[in-house]
């Protein structure tokens, strides 16, 4: 008795100290990152362009291009993937279609960004005729953002209880009125979890976007002007020894994106499912 209390305490010890790891050194780079890039974010530097070949000024047209580039992988991935996720979820069931679709989302979510990269660029930028260009680049985030959320969006369309879905047939809905009214919105939390998984990725890529949207620090146009994203700005600042200070600035400004991106989509995610709960 006493040697498997020990065991299992050793074991809680154990996940204890991994949770306090991984957290710590989460905390450490943010507080790095913040520490060094903070002081160097001005009004000017987020209102500015980069300047004298990116030695100043300030980082505005890559923010300017990361957001649009998201919103573009954002919105092209998002009907594909619920919409895969609810027929394999709700119509398909268990057979070899949705095997092959769920082995093959698994396999791209776990394709280097740069293999990414090549395949947008020989596709769009090359076959396709958009150049580098902010379109280009969008497309190809989508194609990395897709399986993530649509592996996150099936389960999350899978664990809806199935009496809620028993209690609307009965009522006399139809499939797709059960999938439309009940199912979806019982899943959209799980669901917003994906898209901001798929998010996160976007956002943080830098190879897949260096080879299809190129490398041109102005704010773009249209979809089809090249554009520079924060992420290939840091690389561009660190790797060519511009400016040390600026991509320290960058990265700070790109974290506190993403913690606001994610800590407001939480905090509505919550929210909504107090109301949620609340109405039944």
């Amino acid at each position: 008795m006493e040697h498997r209390y020990l065991i299992n305490n050793v074991g809680i010890g154990l996940l204890w100290v991994s949770g306090c790891i991984t957290v710590l050194s989460l905390l450490v780079i943010i507080v790095y990152i913040l520490a060094q890039g903070l002081p160097v974010v001005t009004w000017g530097f987020l209102t500015q362009n980069p300047a004298s070949h990116d030695r100043a000024g300030g980082i505005f047209a890559t923010i300017v291009a990361t957001v649009a580039v998201t919103l573009i992988a954002i919105l092209v991935s998002t009907p594909i993937s619920v919409a895969a996720a609810i027929y394999m979820a709700e119509y398909a069931g268990d057979s070899w279609l949705t095997n092959l679709v769920r082995f093959g989302a698994d396999s791209l979510a776990g394709i280097p960004s740069i293999v990414f990269g090549l395949f947008g660029y020989i596709m769009f930028v090359h076959y396709a005729g958009w150049n580098y260009s902010l379109l280009a680049g969008g497309v190809t985030l989508a194609l990395m953002a897709l399986p993530i959320i649509l592996r996150v969006s099936e389960e999350a369309i899978k664990v809806v209880p199935d009496s809620y879905k028993h209690g609307s047939l009965a009522m006399g809905a139809s499939k797709w009125q059960t999938i439309w009214k009940v199912v979806l919105p019982t899943a959209l939390p799980g669901i917003i979890t994906g898209v901001i998984l798929g998010m996160g990725r976007a956002v943080g890529e830098t190879a897949a976007v260096l080879l299809t949207a190129g490398s041109w620090a102005k704010v773009p146009g249209s979809v089809f002007d090249p554009v520079r994203t924060m992420t290939v700005h840091i690389y561009t600042l660190a790797t060519e020894n511009l400016s040390m200070k600026n991509a320290y600035g960058t990265a700070a400004v790109l974290v506190i994106m993403v913690l606001a991106i994610t800590l407001t989509s939480n905090y509505l995610t919550r929210r909504y499912i107090k109301k949620l709960g609340g109405s039944r």
